[in-house]
């Protein structure tokens, strides 16, 4: 799988019928991210056999307990399971204190370095970037700051046609031709023209990770064509004045967010205690954009789909 979302919690504030507050696990090429880290994270990364160790980047949307109540517990751990590796922490400003706070007077000191990266979730920026991929920030509209994130693949290389390459190419050529480079002798004469040699680049998808938002257009064109979109839906649209009370989304915005920006699919969750029965909120959210689909724990989600 190069490109998954593995769903460890998908409750709202609080535990409920087997469900866990909000964390998510994302596997995109080699690199490996959890998204929120709630009370009980690591059990769940250990129940679904999610190798906590490749994990080395923790993104944390906002400071409401259920979304990073968890960490400490999963620090600790990767200290006595001896991790060595930098951990990347990227948050808004407040968690760097609070970790520090514990740090400090449980007198530990971790095998391992902690990097914090503290952002204004109120702006839109890139706040992780390699070759194969960038993480940008979505702004949201909650009772604290609160941001979510957007995982979007690069440009995958092209592959080489096999039946077009010759002995006397060098590899340099082929590195360049990869790239989707023409290759030029050093006089600029026209050697090999790309589309001659190559095939077209395997596609490349997007995720986008909406933490808790009351109904927020501002972000329409920042999703727009997005292949999988995670959307808090912690309120059935006969509860809307809790949504509107508490700053969070029904159902029905939930997935006229997901029609909006034309997503490829839908995933809901954050579900508040008061639903039991997750089929009947699943159900409302289809009436408006059928791919619809419910954050369950230890469901995969792939891209492609």
């Amino acid at each position: 799988m190069s490109f998954s979302v593995t769903i460890l919690g998908s409750s709202a504030a609080l535990p409920a019928y087997g469900r866990n507050p909000s964390a998510q696990y994302v596997a995109i090429q080699n690199q490996h991210f959890l998204i929120d880290c709630g009370e009980g994270t690591q059990m769940q990364l250990v129940k679904f056999q999610v190798p906590a160790h490749r994990i080395n980047h923790i993104f944390i949307s906002h400071l409401h307990g259920d979304h990073y109540l968890g960490i400490m517990g999963l620090l600790f751990s990767m200290h006595l399971q001896k991790r060595t590796a930098d951990l990347h922490v990227y948050s808004p400003a407040g968690l760097d204190e609070i970790i520090l706070l514990h740090l400090k007077h449980s007198r530990s000191v971790l095998n391992y370095e902690i990097k914090f990266h503290v952002f204004d979730p109120l702006q839109r920026i890139t706040i992780f970037e390699d070759a194969a991929l960038a993480v940008e920030t979505i702004p949201l509209r909650h009772k604290l700051p609160c941001a979510g994130f957007l995982f979007r693949e690069k440009q995958k290389p092209f592959k080489l046609n096999k039946e077009k390459i010759t002995p006397s190419m060098k590899l340099q050529h082929l590195a360049l031709l990869k790239t989707g480079a023409d290759i030029y002798d050093t006089d600029h004469t026209l050697l090999y023209r790309n589309e001659e040699f190559t095939l077209p680049p395997l596609p490349s998808y997007s995720y986008a990770y909406c933490s808790d938002t009351a109904w927020n257009n501002t972000m329409i064109d920042q999703l727009t064509g997005v292949d999988l979109l995670y959307h808090e839906a912690t309120f059935m649209e006969a509860d809307g004045d809790k949504a509107l009370e508490t700053q969070h989304s029904t159902t029905t915005e939930a997935a006229r967010m997901a029609l909006q920006c034309k997503a490829g699919k839908l995933i809901i969750g954050h579900f508040s205690a008061r639903y039991k029965d997750l089929q009947l909120v699943v159900e409302e959210a289809r009436k408006t954009f059928r791919n619809t689909e419910l954050a369950i724990e230890g469901i995969t989600f792939e891209l492609p789909a």
